[in-house]
């Protein structure tokens, strides 16, 4: 794992905790600085960094207090509170 990889999971340890203590606009920020470390080296986001970020206004998706969650039949409904952005994810059922 390089520097930028390391980095950009500590912005996303940093984003969860900013958002446990309800302060929502430090972890957008976090999740911007994480965004623009991976474009500029040329690096994905980790698929857990993906699956908790809204991709229309950077908001850390956080369960309850940022985002809906919902099952549908064969997917999984994140809906983010701040701006209204839905993500669907694929599952299988058991």
């Amino acid at each position: 794992m390089g520097i930028p990889a390391e980095r950009i999971e500590r912005l996303h340890d940093l984003a969860r905790e900013a958002t446990a203590g309800a302060d929502v606009d430090l972890a957008r920020e976090y999740v911007r600085l994480a965004r623009r470390i991976a474009e500029r080296n040329r690096i994905s986001l980790p698929r857990r960094f993906r699956r908790f970020t809204c991709d229309d206004c950077d908001a850390y998706l956080r369960p309850g207090a940022t985002a809906r969650v919902r099952l549908q039949s064969g997917h999984v409904v994140v809906r983010c509170l701040a701006c209204g952005a839905t993500k669907r994810y694929p599952y299988e059922d058991a």
